[in-house]
């Protein structure tokens, strides 16, 4: 009998697919995205040394008080915009943006333009 694979099984074997193609490097990190149902996490990862540069979450204190009242899209943007702050501080500026295996629309496509717009490119 046929048995459906679930949505998280399907998104972590695409993950590992695009992560054969893409890694960051000391001059290029990799923007790494995780989406849970209710929080967005972003981190900027140097995997030559297995080093978190710089990260971001819908969790900190600060960005929960500032998306009270907003929609998730919106809370994705300005955790983008967070890390990309954070990112540019340490000197960081060109990164790979690695999408964790989900889509490119929504709340994803937000973080990528929250951090488009504060300064980091790719």
């Amino acid at each position: 009998m046929f048995k459906k694979r679930d949505r998280n099984e399907v998104r972590v074997i695409r993950h590992a697919r695009v992560r054969k193609k893409i890694s960051g490097t000391p001059e290029m990190p990799r923007l790494c995205v995780f989406r849970s149902n209710q929080y967005i996490y972003a981190q900027v990862i140097d995997d030559t040394k297995g080093v978190t540069l710089a990260q971001a979450s819908s969790m900190e204190p600060d960005l929960k008080k500032a998306a009270e009242d907003k929609n998730k899209v919106d809370v994705s943007k300005l955790v983008g915009k967070t890390v990309a702050e954070r990112a540019l501080q340490t000197g960081i500026t060109n990164v790979v943006f690695d999408r964790g295996g989900y889509v490119y629309v929504g709340r994803i496509a937000s973080l990528a333009e929250g951090a488009r717009e504060a300064g980091l490119k790719f």
